[in-house]
């Protein structure tokens, strides 16, 4: 089978797996607490020229969605997010379960706009109600949609106007800083967002999630909920090894590019045979939508997600490239339609 169902199906870069077998019998302090874990922050933070934010490795993006949506929101105070938000759809309940509501706004193209959350918070105007405290988005979106700097500036602005914090989800954040015509860089986004993350497990790591604390008011105790949450993880230096070796000369771009490039020859390919798309995404995500006998025959050979229900005739799939997406996956794809 070859493979377009999501872009952490494989292991991990060589590069990095070279890295964790050259530092294999290292001795270093647990939790994040090593030479490796304080490089790797180091490099963020020349990154995002910011030498006064924090940075905090996770696992995975789930528990440091949950963790930072926990540590930033007291009990009474609810988070705004796209209805197709990662954490709305696929995370279980994971928030609701920390006691945190989230109020889903309509997203067809996976991004939600100011005048949404306006709407939304002239609905919660007293004690009886959730109070609105966090704006959640995804750069790149589930649906594979970038945000522009400046639709990120009037979400930004919109949250300090209402004394909000905006949360930005980076599973696929090497994505959407490497499409095409985006102008968002990520010192930028350090500057408009109170918080985000860099995702390594979508972009070449075997794990690992680098959270970055940006707003001062977020950073006290905030290890002490981590490890409340259980996103202190004890062999950290194995997440702070691997963001070395992606972010050393640019590597973990380059990865990001090379998945947005293959996704883009497959889009291109597949709009010229004359099938249409769900939405235009300029990220490693494409949702075609084709014939189900066409769609039945190709899963005989390649793994990937019907996204939506058929309508009887035809349905949206979704074709993710990764890091480790080779050009004959393509060509192979192009040919079989």
């Amino acid at each position: 089978m070859i493979y377009f169902r999501s872009d952490y199906s494989m292991g991990a870069h060589p590069k990095v797996l070279e890295a964790l077998n050259r530092t294999n019998f290292e001795h270093s302090d647990g939790y994040s607490l090593d030479d490796h874990c304080f490089h790797a922050a180091d490099m963020i933070k020349d990154m995002i020229k910011n030498p006064k934010a924090e940075v905090h490795f996770f696992a995975g993006g789930t528990p440091a969605n949950f963790t930072c949506i926990a540590a930033f929101l007291r009990p009474h105070e609810a988070v705004l997010a796209p209805r197709s938000s990662h954490i709305y759809m696929h995370e279980t309940g994971a928030i609701e379960a920390k006691g945190h509501r989230i109020i889903n706004l309509d997203s067809p193209d996976g991004k939600i706009r100011p005048e949404q959350i306006e709407t939304s918070l002239a609905e919660h105007e007293d004690e009886h109600m959730v109070w609105q405290k966090m704006i959640y988005i995804s750069q790149s979106t589930e649906s594979g949609t970038v945000y522009s700097k400046a639709e990120m500036a009037a979400l930004s602005d919109l949250c300090r106007k209402n004394n909000m914090y905006l949360y930005v989800d980076g599973a696929r954040l090497g994505a959407a800083l490497t499409a095409e015509n985006n102008d968002l860089t990520l010192p930028d986004l350090a500057e408009l967002a109170d918080a985000f993350y860099i995702g390594g497990t979508k972009n070449g790591a075997l794990f690992g999630e680098a959270v970055v604390l940006t707003n001062p008011k977020l950073m006290p105790d905030f290890r002490y909920i981590m490890k409340q949450q259980a996103g202190l993880f004890a062999k950290g230096r194995l997440i702070g090894v691997q963001f070395e070796a992606l972010l050393e000369d640019g590597l973990y771009f380059d990865l990001a590019r090379n998945s947005n490039k293959l996704a883009n020859r497959l889009r291109d390919g597949i709009a010229a045979k004359g099938h249409k798309f769900w939405v235009d995404s300029p990220t490693n995500q494409i949702f075609p939508i084709m014939p189900i006998k066409l769609v039945e025959k190709l899963e005989e050979k390649f793994f990937f997600y019907r996204w939506m229900p058929d309508d009887g005739k035809d349905v949206c799939i979704r074709l993710v490239t990764s890091w480790g997406s080779k050009d004959e996956d393509v060509d192979s794809f192009l040919a079989d339609i």
